[in-house]
């Protein structure tokens, strides 16, 4: 006879203990938790299996709110909008969205934690050298900094830096985070003559970084922030209705570089045929 053992371990976690009329998360009762526990406390709670502070809950809830959304343009949102026209349902196409935040669009926050890692472990004054190094293995761009579309800041930036100097003034985080990312701020704005500010990815970063968020985690809070912005703008376009809608207005077309096109020969001669 199979051991039940065999069946019961085949998948182990310390998460979720559950049985009929019982339901626990790390050990507290749900019951317990629903009324008292905030949503960025039992995200918390459920990904790092910690207690987070009020305070530092308040930092997390800062950032999510931060990163939920920049508008129809951004592929996530577009690409569900598009999703939403094609007669699929509402997490279809969120889902489509979801799956559209990868290494270049989503994936910024949690370079930028790293980034912030190894200037952390580096020399005092090793700034430059860091980034250099950075930039030998990762190419130019620093995660992070600059924007296409904000300029000179983007407007989240400032406010989100703000909570965590605030937070550091009460002791609640080392603000450690915050002056690394001014640093970084600092000298791309004196290596290029004018402002290159702190992005959205670097705000969130910096709070991430502050709370002791392993990145990779820190990529996945990021898709949970946006998500919000995706299911609003998902759930939208439902209600606009549009049917098979694609990136631009039908009356555009592309650019095409492939080789000539010849000519047609359908309907030539009596019988249709080509001619002689």
């Amino acid at each position: 006879m199979t051991d039940r053992n065999d069946v019961s371990d085949w998948w182990q976690t310390a998460i979720i203990d559950m049985a009929p009329g019982k339901i626990a998360f790390r050990g507290r009762p749900i019951e317990e938790m629903i009324g008292t526990t905030s949503f960025p406390q039992m995200i918390w709670w459920m990904v790092m299996g910690q207690d987070i502070t009020p305070a530092k809950a308040a930092l997390l809830e800062a950032a999510l709110v931060a990163a939920v959304d920049h508008g129809p343009q951004a592929p996530s949102i577009a690409a569900a909008r598009m999703a939403a026209t094609c007669g699929i349902g509402l997490n279809n196409a969120m889902a489509t969205g979801l799956n559209m935040l990868g290494d270049v669009h989503g994936g910024a926050g949690e370079q930028a934690i790293s980034l912030y890692h190894q200037v952390a472990q580096g020399p005092p004054d090793g700034l430059p050298t860091v980034l250099k190094a950075w930039r030998d293995t990762h190419g130019p761009y620093l995660p992070g900094f600059g924007h296409r579309f904000h300029k000179p800041v983007d407007p989240r930036a400032p406010r989100l830096l703000g909570l965590v100097d605030d937070a550091a003034q009460d002791g609640h985080v080392s603000g450690a985070y915050a002056r690394i990312g001014r640093a970084i701020e600092g000298h791309l704005a004196a290596e290029h003559s004018k402002p290159v500010p702190m992005n959205i990815d670097g705000a969130t970063a910096v709070i991430f970084a502050e709370l002791g968020c392993p990145p990779p985690v820190a990529r996945g809070l990021f898709c949970l922030s946006r998500a919000v912005g995706i299911l609003a703008h998902t759930w939208e376009q439902t209600q606009q209705g549009g049917r098979n809608k694609g990136p631009t207005p039908p009356d555009y077309r592309w650019t095409y570089t492939g080789p000539a096109t010849r000519a047609s020969v359908v309907g030539a001669g009596k019988s249709g045929n080509t001619p002689d």
